[in-house]
């Protein structure tokens, strides 16, 4: 069995290769399937056009060969690369400040640590281009400059791009526009979606809402570094870049449907906590196991398990959520 996954991740000691092996011989007969539709949805000439039938093959996965290219379509982070050639590299010409380049360095050796390609001894060894990424990044969004949690993003995306530029302006895409607000000092905007988590738990499984409040546990306790990360270091790989696919497609209402999605299929699991302890374990437990891994199915599970869920309703819940976070603050 091979220790370390196609991605560079070692697997963990208590890894179940039999249950893994069994679902990837299923999973490997899709993306098979999915090739094949997706070269003929290019025909070769790499351009796609926004569709209710593109959205479609979105959420039943893309071709890992096809990855990169369909993000940076769809999140329009290639029409801003072509617009600005060279801003990049003279991003990284350019002046630095110190106290940016110090903060990112200290986190370099803390980013996948289990992940063979990030190694010192790795041969290329990513940690340069992870470097260059949120040093160029950090110069070109001041209000945001450098703060935990992008160096991860940025790290999955160098291993899914193998392209420092491009790996960039889908990080552009992600915190200058798909996410709102997570990056910057104060969190705002994290710090309302997990209320907005909160509410739209009370709407869809208001028995959970209720234990929590009964145990005066905080949203952000247990789900902030879903939100954070984008589920990465929680979920298994396949299943986040799955996640990703419909990110960059969708928008974030995605992270609020794959949140429900395991919340409300763990419901009765979930339940079965007493205590603050308790409640905190098992929101770590509903993140592993077979419901997670099967990533194809769990994909189908986000779009039906938690119901309608439009854009109109997450931006009302995040304008009260927004306000009632101010009056607080």
């Amino acid at each position: 069995f091979c220790r370390v996954d196609p991605y560079g991740f070692e697997r963990p000691e208590d890894f179940d290769y039999a249950s893994y092996e069994a679902f990837f011989s299923r999973y490997l007969v899709v993306l098979t399937r999915r090739a094949i539709k997706w070269s003929k949805l290019l025909k070769g000439n790499n351009s796609i056009q926004k569709s209710l039938k593109v959205k479609r093959y979105i959420r039943k996965g893309i071709p890992n060969e096809h990855r990169a290219l369909i993000w940076m379509i769809v999140s329009g982070a290639q029409t801003n690369m072509e617009q600005n050639p060279g801003y990049y590299h003279r991003l990284l010409e350019g002046e630095k400040n110190d106290k940016l380049l110090e903060a990112i360095k200290t986190d370099m050796n803390r980013t996948f640590p289990d992940n063979v390609k990030f190694r010192k001894t790795a041969d290329p060894c990513l940690q340069h281009s992870l470097y260059n990424v949120l040093v160029a990044y950090g110069h070109h969004n001041k209000a945001v400059g450098y703060c935990q949690g992008m160096n991860f993003i940025a790290g999955y995306l160098i291993l899914i791009t193998k392209n420092e530029e491009e790996s960039f302006w889908l990080l552009d895409a992600l915190i200058g526009r798909i996410l709102p607000d997570y990056y910057s000092p104060a969190m705002l905007g994290l710090k309302t979606d997990q209320e907005v988590l909160g509410e739209l738990v009370k709407m869809k499984v208001p028995a959970v809402a209720e234990l929590m409040e009964r145990h005066g546990v905080m949203w952000t306790l247990v789900v902030s570094r879903w939100f954070i990360c984008l589920f990465i270091d929680i979920l298994p790989v396949e299943t986040v870049l799955r996640i990703w696919d419909c990110l960059f497609y969708e928008g974030s209402k995605i992270i609020f449907r794959v949140a429900l999605t395991l919340i409300k299929q763990h419901q009765a699991f979930i339940l079965e906590a007493k205590n603050f302890p308790d409640i905190c374990e098992k929101f770590k437990q509903i993140t592993k196991g077979a419901f997670v891994t099967e990533c194809h199915s769990f994909m189908q599970k986000i779009f039906t398990d938690p119901g309608s869920l439009s854009m109109t309703t997450v931006n009302k819940l995040r304008e009260t959520c927004r306000e009632k976070l101010l009056s607080q603050g």
